[in-house]
């Protein structure tokens, strides 16, 4: 009798020094196509970190960050239909292929500063492009939140300082192979050239592509300034979304108060991907100076010509995508209440 008293003692403690649990409940196996340093691994820390401690163990999450469960898009978001894949990030132009319409998030200069987007994208701007999402995957692929990765596009060359559209003409930009950034530059009187982005560097080496628009952070992290990349204008003309997709079926299959934690966990997590950008930046724009590059801020006078310049794009979007008339009217009103609400209190603020 002691001698079993004494063993499971001795198990007790044993547990307690190595931290042994009860198996979850639920695991939720959670995949990013990016690396460590990047916003999507930030925020699924810190999803993993909260769902776990909120859930008192009950959901477990695993991260897989790179290429190990998928490596496109369009295979990702098969993997969350079909269920070998929880949760995906994926960008507008990774998704566009299955949802067209979640290109609404590159037409330019619609949100102009990012209080205005983290407004929108934390209201039911989200829950409209949810809700037309899982209509078209029958109920499989759910949007549990929009976040940041990589701040702001801005348009970025190797020829020369790009202050108004028509410094644009003749450059060849690189676009992924979606519709809408290339009719986006075309509308600038730049040609598009869909490159992958692993083939970027050597692309602006070799002249294959004289330019981009992407953030600050993957330009330095990518180390294009080395290939030649010397000009960079901060247009801001989209906010780069980061799109979070789940599995419907593995959600719904929890209890509501573990569905509760997971929709607390992909809040917390959009809030880590808002803010990481912000801070990661600034380092970044350093280094791109004091590396010879030029940084030019366009005057409103500008801004207002880029989007002037652009305002086709629009029309071709909500003609030529399918859903693109009905979600771009949910972006413009979002828009309209986010800058109403924040100047409403800015003006509070100041009295």
């Amino acid at each position: 009798m002691k001698a079993g008293f004494l063993k499971a003692m001795l198990l007790v403690a044993i547990m307690a020094v190595t931290g042994v649990a009860k198996a979850a409940d639920f695991t939720i196996r959670a995949t990013a196509n990016s690396n460590e340093n990047d916003e999507d691994y930030d925020g699924l820390v810190v999803f993993k970190n909260y769902v776990e401690s909120a859930s008192n163990g009950a959901i477990a999450v695993e991260l897989f960050i790179g290429t190990q469960l998928c490596s496109k898009g369009a295979e990702c978001l098969q993997g969350v239909a079909d269920g070998s894949i929880d949760v995906y990030i994926s960008t507008s132009g990774g998704a566009a292929g299955i949802f067209p319409y979640v290109q609404v998030l590159d037409l330019p200069y619609l949100m102009s500063d990012d209080r205005v987007a983290e407004h929108v994208l934390s209201g039911d701007f989200t829950r409209t492009m949810r809700a037309m999402a899982l209509e078209d995957s029958g109920d499989k692929i759910r949007l549990m939140t929009i976040g940041n990765t990589g701040g702001w596009r801005n348009f970025a060359n190797t020829k020369r300082r790009i202050q108004n559209p028509g410094d644009m003409a003749g450059l060849k930009i690189r676009t992924v192979v979606a519709d809408l950034p290339q009719e986006l530059v075309r509308a600038l009187g730049a040609s598009p050239t869909p490159i992958p982005w692993p083939e970027l560097f050597t692309s602006f080496q070799t002249g294959v592509v004289e330019g981009s628009k992407n953030g600050i952070t993957d330009i330095m992290g990518m180390k294009f300034p080395d290939a030649g990349l010397q000009y960079v204008t901060l247009d801001g003309h989209a906010y780069m979304g980061a799109l979070w997709w789940m599995s419907n079926d593995k959600f719904m299959a929890m209890p509501e108060e573990m569905r509760r934690v997971v929709v607390d966990g992909f809040a917390a997590l959009q809030q880590a991907t808002f803010a990481s950008p912000k801070r990661k930046s600034i380092q970044a724009y350093a280094d791109f100076v004091a590396g010879g590059g030029d940084l030019y801020v366009p005057t409103p006078v500008e801004k207002a010509a880029f989007k002037e310049a652009a305002a086709p794009v629009y029309d071709w979007f909500k003609a030529n995508v399918k859903g693109g008339d009905k979600i771009f009217g949910a972006l413009t009103s979002a828009v309209a209440d986010a800058e109403a609400d924040i100047n409403g209190g800015r003006t509070k603020d100041l009295m």
